[in-house]
C-alpha cells in the first residue's frame, strides 16, 4: 500500500515537473522571441522617427521609452507563463510609479517641457532669444533644461517647464529684421536736409535691403529736438552692424551737412526785482 502511494505521488510529481519544464521552455522562448521582436520594433521606430526629422536626443529618448516598456511587458508575460501571480506585481508597480511621479513632479514638468521644445522647436541651437527674463544664445537644449550663453559670456540654465509656459522671443527665427532709429535734429535745422543725408547714408550701406523700402518720417516734436524715425530692413545677422554703422555716420557727418545733434537744454530768465 505504501509502495502504491509512493508511486502515485511520484507520478504526480513527474507530471508537475514536466508541466513546469514545458512552461519554463515556453517562458524562455517568450523572452528570446519577445526581445528579438522588441529589437526589430525599436529599429523600425528609429527609421520612422528619423524620417520625421525629429531632434536626435528626442528620437533616442522616445525609442528608449518604447523599447523599455515593451521589454517589461515581455518579462511580465514570461513570468505569468510560469504561473506567478502578476496582479499584485502590476498593482505594486503602478503604485511605485505614482509615488515616483509625485516625488519628481517638478522634474517631470521640466521633462515634458523639454519634449515639447524638441517637438515644436520654437528655437534651435545658435538662436538669439529672450525668455524668462534672460537674453542669450542657445547653446544646449537638454531634456530637463536649456542652456543660454549671454553676450558677456555668462552661462544660464533655464528649466524647460518654465520656458514652455512663458513667452519666447526669438530674434534669429526670421531671415530679415527691421532696424529702428530715432534721430534728433535741432529746431531751425532743415528737415529735408536731414532726410537727404539719411538717404545718402542708406545708399552707402550695401547690407540695407531695398525691399521692404526704407522709411523716413518726422515722428516727434520734443522740447529740445525734432525727432526723425528711420526704419530700414536687413538680414538678421547684419542687424547690429547696420545699427552701429548708421549711428556712426550720423554722428560723424551731420555737422558737415549743417545739422545739429541736440541735447537737453533749459532757458533761465533772471528778473531784477527791487
Amino acid at each position: 500500500m505504501y509502495l502504491f502511494s509512493f508511486q502515485t505521488e511520484w507520478s504526480k510529481l513527474q507530471v508537475k515537473l514536466v508541466d513546469f519544464g514545458l512552461n519554463l521552455l515556453i517562458a524562455i522562448a517568450i523572452l528570446i522571441i519577445g526581445f528579438k521582436v522588441v529589437s526589430l520594433i525599436g529599429q523600425a521606430l528609429h527609421k520612422v522617427l528619423e524620417k520625421q526629422k525629429l531632434d536626435e536626443s528626442l528620437r533616442k529618448f522616445l525609442q528608449s521609452v518604447l523599447v523599455s516598456m515593451l521589454k517589461i511587458l515581455v518579462v511580465v508575460t514570461a513570468l505569468a507563463e510560469l504561473g506567478l501571480e502578476m496582479t499584485s506585481f502590476v498593482a505594486l508597480l503602478g503604485a511605485a510609479g505614482l509615488a515616483v511621479g509625485m516625488a519628481f513632479s517638478g522634474s517631470l514638468q521640466n521633462f515634458a517641457g523639454g519634449v515639447m521644445l524638441l517637438v515644436f522647436k520654437p528655437f534651435k541651437l545658435g538662436d538669439f532669444v529672450t525668455m524668462q527674463g534672460e537674453t542669450g544664445t542657445v547653446k544646449e537644449i537638454q531634456i530637463f533644461q536649456t542652456v543660454l550663453t549671454t553676450v558677456d559670456n555668462k552661462t544660464i540654465f533655464l528649466p524647460n517647464g518654465q520656458i514652455i509656459n512663458g513667452n519666447i522671443t526669438n530674434f534669429s527665427h526670421q531671415e530679415t529684421r527691421r532696424v529702428d532709429f530715432t534721430i534728433g535734429i535741432g529746431y531751425g535745422d532743415k528737415y529735408e536736409t536731414a532726410v537727404e543725408a539719411l538717404k545718402e547714408f542708406i545708399s552707402k550701406d550695401d547690407r540695407i535691403l531695398s525691399t521692404p523700402e526704407p522709411f523716413i518720417g518726422l515722428v516727434n516734436l520734443n522740447d529740445s529736438s525734432v525727432d526723425i524715425a528711420l526704419r530700414v530692413w536687413t538680414k538678421t545677422e547684419d542687424y547690429w552692424p547696420v545699427y552701429f554703422n548708421i549711428n556712426k555716420m550720423v554722428y560723424e557727418n551731420f555737422d558737415d551737412k549743417g545739422l545739429n545733434i541736440p541735447f537737453p537744454q533749459m532757458d533761465v530768465h533772471v528778473h531784477n526785482v527791487r
